[in-house]
């Protein structure tokens, strides 16, 4: 991943507008193809590079829109507010108008194209993901910058239609631009809680933060947001061979079926390996333990079950494109309903990249993140203390306390 380095006072940025059919290969590039830019009064970025931009047509103010063909035979300038660009999703009058003077009626849909930032001579694209009627949402296909390329010209764009046509499959399909640093493994930091906790306002209220800016460099998981979750959790304590220890949890889901969510460990820590298997068509039969026993082939305790109520908030770095979530959540034993265990945490998800992944930043923006999280907890009177204390330790310290909730193994 390149370097990023702070705003300088010559950054200026553009938003490239024109077919659909550039970014999704329905049809093949012509000459007399428009395309219109439109430079935005500032970056909407702070480093550069980024890697996610997000923007809002209602924050543009009064553009000029200056169209061209690819051929640069024809061109035309005109103004429009920004949002007006597309009401609706729609190109408006002005953006209809602009594109018909250079190349008469829009050969097909228009929608935004990418993104341009530049520092100097050296130029970034970013392409299209996402388009609502709000706003769209752009992600950087260049690893390296173009250098000395003519915004105006066009000097950009056959390797900007390149790099988003080799990445097609990842960029055009809807939510599938995700890749996984670590994979197979999960990062988490969790913060145990005192009750009384009241896990929905306290949510609300981080959310409201993170929605102000007081996290600087990150924003919102775009569309994506925030998530509620309701669900039991079966958990067997897996205590051998001894590189298979860790916990085997099944978990109900909404077709019937159940999710079987593994991890390895030995003590409770940071970095888990995880794995997620879907589809498993089980009953609570003695089924869990014929599973654990035959498919799985590792010697196992059944913990109790519980009911987790949990509230998510999703958000990612504009700087790395990776995403992480904060998460507030109400453990109950199913058998013992006052028998709780109420946590917020904080782990890394996914990154939304089309270049290399920074690995190396993910621990470094937890860690930021772990800090400004712990001042949000000490405000509101909560403990905030970094640790690890994982729901398998839970569930055994509450046997061991009340021996009377141990399960008894169905064969």
């Amino acid at each position: 991943m390149s370097d990023t380095s702070a705003p300088t006072d010559d950054r200026r940025a553009w938003l490239a507008l024109g077919g659909l059919h550039l970014l999704n290969g329905t049809a093949p590039l012509s000459g007399g193809d428009p395309v219109v830019l439109v430079e935005l009064a500032a970056p909407v970025e702070d480093a550069f590079p980024s890697n996610t931009v997000v923007v809002r047509w209602d924050r543009l103010g009064q553009r000029e829109l200056l169209a061209t063909t690819v051929d640069g035979a024809r061109r035309n300038t005109a103004t429009a507010r920004g949002e007006d660009l597309f009401p609706g999703m729609l190109p408006g009058a002005e953006l209809s108008s602009a594109v018909a003077a250079v190349s008469g009626p829009a050969p097909g849909p228009l929608v935004p194209l990418f993104y341009l930032t530049a520092s100097g001579d050296r130029l970034h694209v970013h392409s299209q993901i996402r388009f609502l009627a709000e706003d769209a949402c752009f992600i950087r296909t260049t690893a390296e910058p173009l250098v000395g390329a003519d915004v105006a010209d066009l000097g950009w764009l056959a390797e900007a239609l390149r790099l988003h046509a080799e990445n097609f499959l990842f960029l055009n399909n809807h939510q599938r631009y995700y890749r996984k640093c670590f994979e197979g493994k999960e990062l988490e930091y969790k913060y145990t809680l005192a009750p009384p906790v009241d896990s929905w306002t306290l949510t609300v209220e981080l959310y409201g933060r993170l929605l102000a800016g007081a996290l600087p460099g990150y924003v919102m998981e775009y569309r994506d947001e925030w998530q509620a979750w309701d669900y039991l959790n079966h958990l067997f304590e897996v205590t051998g061979p001894e590189e298979e220890r860790g916990y085997a949890s099944f978990i109900p889901t909404t077709d019937g079926r159940h999710l079987l969510k593994r991890k390895w460990y030995a003590e409770d820590a940071f970095n888990r390996r995880e794995t997620h298997t879907y589809g498993l068509d089980l009953a609570d039969d003695g089924g869990f333990e014929r599973y654990v026993r035959e498919e799985l082939g590792v010697d196992a305790v059944r913990l109790p079950s519980f009911r987790r109520v949990r509230y998510d908030v999703n958000f990612e770095s504009v700087r790395t494109g990776h995403v992480y979530g904060i998460f507030f959540d109400h453990s109950s034993l199913v058998e013992a309903r006052d028998v709780t265990l109420n946590q917020c945490e904080l782990e890394y998800l996914r990154s939304r990249v089309a270049v290399p992944p920074d690995e190396g930043a993910v621990l470094e923006e937890m860690a930021e993140i772990a800090s400004w999280l712990e001042s949000f907890l000490r405000e509101r009177g909560l403990d905030d203390t970094r640790g690890f204390y994982s729901k398998r330790t839970f569930l055994k310290d509450a046997v061991a306390a009340r021996p009377e909730l141990a399960r008894e193994v169905s064969r």
